[in-house]
């Protein structure tokens, strides 16, 4: 099997060096090198890789845009970031815009390799710090009550409805229509996981939200 790779970063140096190693790999095809995201999504479209070496930080469309669009313009490619940052701001989005696997640029010459034959067989790498990381913050949103996800208005109803207030009780109090009041119990409903506004009112009492 030969994994047929594109190559991303706006350092020609690090370019080169991934260059010069992977050439070596005798089931690992070399399709191109970008500079940039946006010179990655055309030869994404061009080329469709099977996997992508993706940088994070660039000038003209960074790796987390490039990302989002390689899942468009290249469905079957598997991206797997390759960078120095491990920042929140960089990691979490990139993540869920379907980066495949995430390592760092302090990876050997071989860890990287591996991580592209892993990636073109399923198998997702991610570095150990950035586990660590996904996995607080799925401990934070276990443990997040779920009314925090509610909207300021949607609380603001929640609170009345906790109140025991009708529909038009509501939308007296808040200033908008019967039909917008009826709209935010509904997503108050959904997002609560609760089957109807008397659960609701019930929610917002055992929660203390009934007295904003």
């Amino acid at each position: 099997m030969t994994i047929r790779t594109l190559i991303v970063d706006d350092h020609e140096m690090v370019r080169r060096g991934l260059v010069a190693y992977l050439m070596t790999q005798p089931d690992i095809e070399l399709v191109g090198e970008a500079a940039s995201g946006h010179e990655a999504v055309t030869l994404l479209s061009k080329t469709q890789p099977d996997v992508v070496l993706m940088d994070l930080v660039m000038e003209n469309m960074d790796g987390v845009e490039a990302t989002k669009e390689a899942a468009r313009v290249s469905p079957n490619t598997r991206v797997v970031v390759l960078t120095s940052y491990l920042n929140d701001d960089k990691l979490f989005p990139v993540l869920e815009a379907g980066a495949f696997s995430y390592i760092l640029k302090t990876s050997r010459a071989p860890e990287i390799a591996e991580a592209i034959r892993k990636a073109a067989i399923g198998q997702a790498t991610i570095e150990p710090r950035v586990s660590e990381k996904i996995l607080h913050r799925m401990k934070e949103i276990s443990t997040k009550p779920l009314y925090e996800e509610l909207t300021e208005r949607e609380r603001e109803v929640l609170s009345l409805l906790g109140q025991a207030k009708t529909n038009q009780q509501i939308a007296d109090t808040l200033y908008i229509g019967v039909k917008t009041v009826k709209t935010h119990v509904s997503n108050i409903l959904a997002k609560l996981c609760l089957e109807d506004r008397t659960q609701a009112a019930v929610y917002a009492v055992e929660n203390g939200l009934h007295k904003r």
